[in-house]
């Protein structure tokens, strides 16, 4: 085998890894490597190459659904108008904030507060980017900023599993409302 196709065999190991990583937190109430390798179709020394340790398969998780969320923002404004893009990259918010929690509930405490400083500027800046646009359009209160808004998203993290079906969108319906103009 060549170094490219191994390079991309290991590409690929890696990014099954991070997806069966994010379907294991997202649906298990413990995470578990074994379930996570198998789920990935690699092996423990495969999963164990990749990420050394449990928390940096964790951190990585979490640190790729930031980028995501980040990125998000441009292309749903390249393609939508801002207040349905703005609703649409809420609704990516609540699939990341399920798995904020069940990244944090797994990891110690100074590893979340590495990864929660690591998403709030970034994250912050995609959301000014979608409000900023909503406002030019009029279509977004001009008296809200991003700030006000994370901290109303932050419940997310506390809806309990059970709940999280019926509420988060409904929850985020009821802040997307809350940003529009009141004539």
């Amino acid at each position: 085998m060549n170094e490219s196709r191994r390079r991309a065999d290991a590409t690929e190991n890696r990014a099954r890894i991070l997806r069966a990583a994010r379907e294991v937190i997202a649906n298990a109430d413990e995470v578990r490597l074994n379930e996570i390798a198998k789920r990935a179709g690699v092996g423990q020394g495969t999963l164990y190459r990749h990420f050394p340790t449990r928390e940096a398969l964790l951190a990585e998780v979490y640190r790729t659904d930031v980028d995501d969320l980040v990125a998000a923002a441009p292309a749903l404004l390249a393609g939508h108008a801002p207040l349905p893009a703005l609703a649409r990259w809420l609704d990516r918010v609540a699939e990341y904030a399920s798995i904020k929690r069940g990244v944090f509930a797994a990891l110690e405490v100074a590893v979340w507060q590495d990864l929660s400083a690591h998403s709030l500027g970034p994250i912050g800046e995609a959301l000014t980017l979608l409000l900023d646009a909503g406002k030019a359009d009029g279509v977004i209160r001009p008296d809200v900023d991003a700030r006000d808004v994370i901290l109303l998203v932050g419940y997310l993290t506390r809806l309990e599993p059970a709940e999280w079906d019926a509420r988060a969108h409904r929850l985020l319906d009821v802040i997307l409302n809350g940003l529009r103009p009141h004539p």
